[in-house]
């Protein structure tokens, strides 16, 4: 199968052979952080612009180590030092780039649907690295990785023979997580069975649609887990008290060495990060032999080189 499409907006829009080319590819990518000369020259000549309107410390230096590995240029876009503090337009700004010749825009935004409208208007590639409420694929598909390359029984076995019929609980701040939404998403296309956890006021009503199940006991939600996705509390995104007080959400939805008993003996803990240690995990549990928190960041290089190649260099069209 040959990946053709410009862009990588959404898991949603993502078949589920593509993400088997992805993540193939991806694998195979990972050899490459391994040597002493973390360089191949196959997207030499390309530029990758980033541009961040949020912080991010992981997906925006994986992006930038993603390219620098497959020998691409990269240029980041500093917003609180570009016109955009002087009001010049989301529009604008990536006009103004795309005259540049850039061949892919990352980009992650406030706003739900800002890289959708940047990629009905530029002729270069746009990658979704977080848009507000909505989706983070490069996120998904990472996860993807690390459980499939941890949970397979060999090297040939592809990712919907081992994701599907796992248990995957997803708790935490779900109504803010762009993350869980893309994971919800990505697990259940390759078989897996999805829960969601959290207090009320944080479980949006539309989780059931996208094939997910609804609890708001942690208790319920990682029991006989074979992977368990811990999501921290996105405060600055609360317009409102969604819980009474930090202290009562970390007793009643913080992951301790006490709930792994309850999961599978191999039990997979994960983070997207960053971590709030001590609200929604411990520190036993994510530095804990069943974690694969900095396995996740290693893996989300890997991914982000091949949706690069991908989109600018490799099998498209």
């Amino acid at each position: 199968m040959e990946f053709r499409r410009k862009d990588l907006l959404g898991v949603a829009d993502l078949e589920p052979e593509e993400i088997q080319l992805i993540l193939d590819t991806a694998a195979s990518f990972k050899e490459i952080s391994t040597r002493p000369i973390k360089k191949v020259p196959t997207l030499r000549g390309k530029t990758v612009v980033t541009m961040f309107y949020e912080p991010s410390t992981r997906t925006r230096m994986s992006f930038e180590i993603a390219a620098k590995r497959l020998s691409a240029d990269t240029l980041n876009l500093t917003v609180s030092a570009s016109s955009a503090v002087k009001g010049e337009t989301l529009a604008d700004t990536a006009h103004n780039l795309e005259a540049m010749a850039p061949d892919v825009l990352v980009i992650r935004h406030y706003a739900s649907g800002a890289p959708h409208y940047l990629a009905r208007r530029l002729k270069c590639g746009v990658v979704n690295a977080g848009d507000g409420l909505h989706e983070h694929p490069t996120q998904a598909l990472l996860d993807l990785l690390t459980v499939w390359l941890e949970k397979r029984k060999n090297d040939k076995e592809p990712v919907r023979e081992t994701l599907t019929g796992l248990k995957v609980a997803i708790v935490g701040d779900i109504a803010h997580s762009r993350v869980a939404r893309s994971d919800i998403q990505a697990f259940t296309k390759m078989g897996s069975q999805v829960t969601v956890a959290g207090p009320a006021t944080m479980l949006p009503p539309y989780l059931e649609t996208l094939g997910a199940k609804v609890t708001t006991s942690l208790v319920e939600a990682v029991r006989d887990a074979d992977v368990i996705m811990m999501l921290r509390l996105q405060l600055e995104r609360m317009g409102q008290m969604f819980m009474s007080t930090i202290r009562e959400y970390s007793q009643f939805f913080g992951l301790a060495p006490r709930h792994l008993n309850l999961a599978k003996d191999d039990v997979i803990i994960m983070h997207p990060g960053p971590l709030n240690r001590g609200v929604e995990i411990s520190p036993e549990v994510a530095d804990g032999p069943h974690s694969l928190i900095l396995e996740q960041v290693a893996n989300g290089v890997a991914v982000r080189m091949a949706v690069l190649y991908f989109l600018i260099g490799g099998e498209k069209g």
